[in-house]
């Protein structure tokens, strides 16, 4: 009969095993490319037969997604906890420089989530899936635009909430193709400190009312 502390160090084990796989995945796949690496590939890297890969993951694709799904919960988190420390007013200078400063720039992660990118656009299933994973760090940033709204004026060109963080989300991936071409990390903070700047506070201003002649 299994004890309770034979299952708890099974749990445990297998934990390590997986964050294992996960690390030697993440530099196997950035040194060589998603589309050129084999399951026997990161087994060996990480120290494990293809049945602990098995145990864990069904394919690479699923490693990939569980990979994203680490980096798109810190972006979120990290997103999430630089715009909460404003009160409902949300002062966007500020709130940018905050999200600016914090957020992960990495750009051998940057380097795997465009080959599984590619990968996936040749996939209808894969694309769907990746979909939903990018939906969750849009979704932070659409929740805190909302509750800013009828404390802070945005750019009403940006339409709702969800409308505006897509422009965000489409900001950072704008900046982050650029780091990847010119391995500029700071370059690219400065860059997106000024896009996320303009794209929030540009026209928000209402016009004043016009005195009677």
């Amino acid at each position: 009969m299994r004890t309770g502390g034979t299952t708890g160090q099974i749990t445990r084990r297998r934990a390590r095993t997986r964050a294992s796989l996960l690390q030697a995945a993440f530099s196997v796949f950035a040194a060589k490319g998603f589309g050129h690496v084999s399951i026997e590939e990161i087994c060996e890297a990480a120290g494990y037969s293809r049945g602990a890969f098995y145990s864990n993951f069904s394919s690479l694709d699923e490693l990939f997604f569980a990979l994203y799904e680490e980096r798109a919960e810190l972006i979120a988190r990290q997103v999430s906890e630089a715009l909460a420390q404003d009160g409902p007013d949300l002062d966007v200078p500020a709130a940018v420089d905050r999200v600016t400063g914090v957020l992960l720039l990495d750009r051998d992660w940057l380097l795997v989530k465009t080959d599984f990118l590619v990968h996936a656009a040749r996939d209808p299933e894969v694309a769907r899936t990746l979909l939903e994973h990018r939906a969750r760090l849009r979704g932070a940033i659409a929740e805190r635009l909302a509750r800013a709204r009828g404390h802070t004026a945005l750019p009403a060109v940006l339409g709702d909430a969800d409308s505006a963080a897509h422009a965000v989300v489409a900001a950072y991936d704008g900046v982050t193709t650029r780091l990847l071409l010119d391995r500029d990390v700071a370059g690219a903070r400065a860059w997106l400190k000024q896009l996320l700047t303009a794209l929030l506070t540009e026209g928000s201003a209402e016009p004043a009312p016009r005195g009677r002649d």
